[in-house]
């Protein structure tokens, strides 16, 4: 049977541990946001919207969640689309045929393309936190399936 003093003494230990698993969060400068999630986006030939497509096309995620892009069929990738990232963002490209894996820190939109692909149309929106799309993403030249698609995901955006 566990005493009054035993009970104070595991609660003081339980305190003293909880301080120290905070402070060593800060001093490491680990993010507090522990429950980052991955989500998967499939690379497909063909899907539910047609011929070259992400699936999904649109992510809404939060700042730390990370993104797997998947090819399910031969010769595709995922890269960023010139002038659609946040301003200070290095964009990404993948390798053909490689599963690649990336994070998002900062809050805003990055339109992602399949190179070989993107004037097909293959195509895809992530919002990041809490953003508004900038008007410039509607001025970047792309390819015109491409910016068919991007239109829609743009609508879909503003919802």
């Amino acid at each position: 049977m566990m005493t009054l003093t035993t009970l104070v003494n595991a609660a003081a230990k339980a305190r003293r541990f909880c301080a120290a698993a905070a402070i060593a969060v800060v001093a490491t400068g680990f993010p507090l946001h522990a429950s980052a999630e991955t989500f998967e986006v499939k690379m497909l030939n063909r899907g539910e919207k047609g011929p070259m497509v992400f699936e999904p096309d649109f992510l809404e995620i939060a700042p730390g969640d990370r993104v797997r892009f998947v090819p399910t069929h031969k010769s595709h990738n995922a890269a960023t689309i010139d002038g659609m990232v946040p301003e200070g963002v290095e964009g990404f490209k993948s390798r053909i045929n490689d599963e690649f894996e990336t994070g998002f820190e900062k809050p805003g939109f990055y339109g992602i393309k399949c190179s070989p692909h993107y004037g097909m149309g293959m195509v895809m929106l992530i919002k990041v936190g809490e953003a508004t799309l900038p008007q410039s993403y509607r001025e970047v030249d792309v390819p015109g399936r491409a910016k068919t698609r991007l239109d829609d995901l743009f609508e879909q955006a503003g919802k």
